[in-house]
């Protein structure tokens, strides 16, 4: 009697084992598929990532995770600067031009490797942090046969991840990430590219208007100014006329690519049409927005282009305005926008009329008179 009363609970210890795990399955399924949606649900690919880093830890209990990425054309990074996500900033985010190290650890088996933490073979993975993982998990990410990246989760616990454990939820997490990393990327990259000039490389007029409108909402809440500057090159069409259309779309490129190096991250830059261009400045003031105005006019003045055996020199008339949201009135986005710019624009035609290659400050909208820098 006594050997079936122990067989009995030997075999209840077992079953309540089961029912535990069953439990606990059942309970990371449910969170895991709580994370999928959400996942599904992201806009952006900052978001994407930002959600990542963060909810994988909670997700899994975990003290370390970090995204290792592939980007050999910039593609990532430049989609994460227009959105002004810092990505060399971010920690547990790595963007790498090579994927020498993906093919060496997973040799597109597609399978989690893990086990106990070596420095000597996991470092690159858990580049940037204070304290190493005990044990790790590295998550191949993986689209039609080419690697984005992997996911990479570390646990101070020696016995979290050992070789001989499970790695099904975590595989198919890997794919779901995979395919969300991809489409977003493919959908930003599309979108960046429907919004860029193809000549000169900056933002189009479409992406401009679409950014002002942004930009002014952002500067109402923000209580801060923002300016805008026009710039059109002086006496382009005589440069067509000379040097033929291939030198004309240089210079076009040389001065948007001139421009450029002058403004921040924050600033957006865009082909308004023809040889016009528009800055849109934002937490800048009128005095700050005619500084950067004469820094560009100088610069542009001071080029020497060499193109086809010939020696161009190039000016730019500058016209510059400041939206103040501190003394606005009641009015519609769309009119303050139509308005910034007709005050920017109006600035330009009497930098021409005055004798370009100069900036005029029309000061702030609508009360101040232009004024010549």
């Amino acid at each position: 009697m006594n050997d079936i009363t122990y067989d009995l609970r030997v075999l209840q210890s077992h079953l309540d084992s089961i029912l535990q795990r069953v439990e606990h399955n059942s309970l990371t399924l449910k969170r895991l598929q709580s994370f999928e949606m959400h996942l599904l649900g992201l806009n952006s690919l900052a978001e994407i990532l930002e959600f990542i880093l963060d909810e994988c830890k909670s997700l899994f209990d975990l003290e370390v995770v970090s995204l290792y990425l592939f980007d050999p054309n910039g593609e990532i990074a430049e989609c994460l600067s227009q959105n002004n996500y810092e990505s060399h900033a971010r920690s547990g985010l790595l963007l790498v031009d090579n994927d020498g190290l993906f093919k060496r650890f997973f040799d597109f088996r597609l399978q989690p490797v893990l086990g106990l933490y070596h420095p000597e073979k996991y470092a690159p993975f858990f580049h940037g942090f204070s304290e190493p993982p005990s044990s790790v998990i590295l998550v191949p990410l993986v689209r039609r046969g080419r690697y984005l990246g992997s996911l990479n989760l570390g646990s101070r616990k020696k016995d979290r991840f050992v070789k001989t454990m499970a790695t099904d939820f975590i595989a198919h997490l890997g794919s779901v990430i995979s395919v969300c990393l991809e489409n977003t990327l493919n959908f930003e990259t599309l979108r960046r590219t429907s919004f860029l000039d193809p000549l000169t490389g900056v933002n189009n007029r479409r992406f401009m208007e679409q950014r002002l409108v942004e930009e002014l909402e952002r500067s109402l809440r923000s209580q801060q100014p923002l300016s805008c500057l026009f710039l059109d090159i002086d006496f382009f069409k005589r440069i067509n006329d000379s040097y033929g259309h291939q030198t004309g779309d240089y210079v076009l490129s040389s001065v948007a690519c001139a421009i450029k190096k002058h403004l921040r991250n924050s600033d957006v830059l865009s082909r308004y049409g023809g040889e016009e261009f528009v800055v849109l400045l934002p937490e800048a003031d009128a005095r700050i927005a005619g500084e950067i105005g004469e820094r560009i006019r100088d610069c542009i003045a001071s080029l020497m282009l060499d193109y086809a055996e010939s020696k161009i020199s190039v000016t730019l008339s500058v016209g510059a305005a400041t939206f103040d949201a501190s003394r606005t009135q009641q009015t519609s986005i769309s009119a303050l926008a139509a308005q910034l710019l007709h005050a920017a624009d109006t600035a330009l035609y009497r930098a021409k009329r005055d004798g370009r290659n100069r900036v005029v400050n029309a000061g702030d909208i609508p009360s101040e008179q232009a004024c010549t820098v």
